[in-house]
């Protein structure tokens, strides 16, 4: 793996770990329901990207697909209507095992195998992150797990689909301009249930335009560097990351539990990335 690859690797995974900030804090503390964020996160990260295609040099056509879209729209929806009832950390197990589960099937099921390097790092970086979440956590409900269940399946979807893309801006802000009808239209579908206010308003926008749009272009870059495997496990570290920044941005608490579970997880990750797979 070059170094530019890493970089941005690990920059989209600072983008990511940001988004469930800004969605935790829109979501749980403001008035804003699920369709109006989901509506203008979609939107802004649109604008914001097509945007930064124009100013690109030498512009630049529109890419992606509408299977993308769908897929992308289908993360953020059911991310946003399944974290109403879901706690923090149930919510994220569900998620990333969702996203683990489909994008290493993809991988076997396209030849790729794990060597006992890689194998030992995806271990490593599971326990790390079950040791985190499971212990306390509740028996979530059922239709919110489902949604997750889906929310992370998507994700998958949409981050296989961007293996090989050859203009990942262009790609990404095209995924982004076909997603915005759909997510306007589940927003008129549920107009009953219209609520927003300022912060909401804002915390939306933001996840839309910086660690939405232009976190995910920059994600769609990264792909290019990596395999099935190094892009399903390297997407471990948001739970993480989103807990340490929880404590020193939300002041929630840090603990010997979690410090121990960013070592595994991360130390996990690191031998994956590191590692090479076998055909």
């Amino acid at each position: 793996m070059t170094a530019r690859t890493l970089l941005l690797t690990a920059l989209a995974m600072l983008a990511f770990a940001g988004n469930s900030l800004l969605c935790r804090l829109a979501l749980k503390d403001t008035a804003i329901d699920a369709a109006s964020f989901t509506s203008l996160r979609i939107l802004s990260g649109a604008l914001t990207l097509w945007f930064l295609l124009r100013l690109r040099s030498g512009g630049g056509a529109l890419a992606g697909s509408w299977f993308a879209a769908v897929a992308l729209l289908a993360y953020a929806a059911a991310f946003s209507f399944a974290y109403i009832q879901l706690d923090a950390g149930v919510g994220a197990l569900l998620l990333f095992g969702a996203v683990q589960i489909s994008m290493l099937a993809w991988g076997f099921y396209r030849g790729e195998r794990l060597s006992p390097l890689t194998g030992a790092g995806l271990l490593l970086a599971l326990a790390g992150m079950l040791a985190l979440l499971l212990p306390g956590a509740s028996a979530p409900a059922l239709g919110s797990a489902l949604l997750m269940l889906l929310a992370g399946a998507a994700w998958g979807a949409y981050s296989l689909l961007g293996r090989g893309i050859a203009d990942p801006l262009a790609a990404t802000a095209g995924n982004f301009l076909r997603a915005v009808p759909l997510a306007l239209l589940v927003s008129a579908l549920l107009l009953s249930r219209l609520s927003w206010d300022v912060p909401g308003l804002i915390y939306a926008l933001l996840s839309g335009a910086l660690t939405s749009g232009i976190g995910y272009a920059i994600w769609y870059t990264a792909l290019r560097g990596l395999r099935a495997f190094q892009a399903a496990t390297v997407q471990l570290s948001v739970p993480i990351l989103a807990a340490l920044a929880g404590s020193l941005l939300l002041d929630e608490a840090l603990s010997l539990r979690l410090l121990l579970s960013a070592v595994a997880v991360l130390g996990g990750i690191a031998l994956v990335l590191g590692a090479k797979q076998r055909a």
